[in-house]
Order: C-alpha cells, then sequence, then structure tokens
C-alpha cells in the first residue's frame, strides 16, 4: 500500500492518521490537501479535512520486503524507548525481542500487567508503535517499519477479526442485509476488508469519519 486517503478535524490529524497506516513519517511521503476542514453555520454542514498521502517512489523501493534491511541502530533505539517508556505506564519491567519476518521489524514484548501496553482493542498498542516509529527512525538513513506486539496479541486480535468477518458475511448473504460494524483503526478494517475481498456474496467498504470509521458488509 502506497497511498493512503484519510480525514480529520485537521489537516494535522488527517495527516497523522495516514502516516500511521502507512508505518511511514512526514519527511517520506507527498501530502495532497483534498478538502480543507469547514465548520460551517452554525454547526450546519460541517466538512472534515481530507488528504492523499503517497510514499516518494524511492521510499517505496526501500520499503520492498526484499530490500529493506533493519539496521541495528534503530531496532536498538525502539528497545531503548519502550524499556524506558514502558514501566512509567504502570507496566513494570519488560523484556523486548526483535525478530525480522517479510522484511519487517517486530518489537515483541513480554511482562506482567501489559494489559495496560495494549489498551482497548490494542489502541494503546497502536499508538505505542506510532511514537516507537518516530523515535527510532528519527535519525535513520532509511526508514525501518517496526511493528509492535505484546505476547502475540495482534496475531489473537487478527484471527479473532476474522472469525468475525467469516460470520457476519455468512449472515448477510443470508439475510441479504448490510451489517454496520463497530468503530475500527485503519489496521484493523484492513484485516477485515483484506479477509473478504474474495468473499463470494459480500463487498466492504469503509464508512465515517475517524475515530469512528466502521466497515460496512453490503450483499452484492
Amino acid at each position: 500500500m502506497n497511498q493512503v486517503t484519510a480525514k480529520g478535524k485537521t489537516v494535522e490529524e488527517a495527516v497523522r492518521l495516514a502516516l500511521e497506516e502507512l508505518g511511514a513519517t512526514e519527511d517520506q511521503v507527498e501530502i495532497k490537501v483534498l478538502q480543507e476542514p469547514s465548520k460551517g453555520f452554525l454547526g450546519l454542514g460541517a466538512k472534515p479535512a481530507l488528504v492523499e498521502v503517497t510514499l516518494r517512489q524511492a521510499e517505496t523501493e526501500k520499503m520492498k520486503p526484499a530490500e529493506q534491511e533493519p539496521t541495528q541502530a534503530v531496532v536498538e533505539a525502539a528497545i531503548q524507548f519502550l524499556q524506558d517508556v514502558l514501566p512509567q505506564m504502570g507496566v513494570g519491567q519488560v523484556q523486548v525481542a526483535a525478530e525480522t519476518r517479510d522484511g519487517q521489524v517486530w518489537l515483541n514484548i513480554s511482562g506482567e500487567r501489559l494489559g495496560i501496553a495494549i489498551g482497548r482493542r490494542g489502541q494503546t498498542l497502536d499508538a505505542l508503535q506510532y511514537l516507537t516509529n518516530v523515535v527510532a527512525n528519527r535519525r535513520a538513513d532509511h526508514h525501518v517499519r517496526l511493528i509492535l506486539d505484546a505476547e502475540n496479541y495482534r496475531q489473537r486480535r487478527k484471527q479473532a477479526l476474522e472469525q468475525l468477518a467469516d460470520r457476519l458475511a455468512k449472515k448477510v448473504i443470508r439475510t441479504r442485509e448490510k451489517i454496520v460494524l463497530e468503530p475500527m483503526s485503519a489496521a484493523e478494517r484492513k484485516i477485515i476488508h483484506t479477509h473478504l475481498q474474495h468473499y463470494a456474496g459480500v463487498i466492504t467498504k469503509s464508512e465515517g469519519e475517524e475515530p469512528n470509521r466502521r466497515v460496512v458488509l453490503i450483499p452484492k
């Protein structure tokens, strides 16, 4: 994925959401403002900011799994950041292990009270991942995509979302009525869209504005 369109209350918020989805920093992308935010008259007709964020070609080449060479300095900076920040959040002492999967670096956190680091539906974990990427890549020669996990939470959440998608898709096919899911992060919406993209009888789309953007399952 090299291009993302995102909405937000401000242009800055929309850009931040797009960068999170791309796993990039602002200096690695081209930003096009499609729509400036507007409050409307007496609260009516308000419009969100809408931006289109595209990875520069050079960055796209860097981030190809076959060519990406994560540097040890970036990994060490990420681990140090997490070991400094997490105890201050009340998580306690943690261990962080790094491994490379398909050209991306996964940082796996283990320890006690990790529910604090994960947060509701992984929201805190997503925020930590964004901050870790920003801090660790600040002085890097090229961007290293860091994926943050806590005792296999992301895989367990992915499996749960895929099972939910299967169950609701079958219901949509059976009832011929659309289903609107609860608000999800961009990463979780992507899991639903990807899992159901070849599902016969159902199409998916996202509706609403962040942070209340939802996946909608619609019968074909």
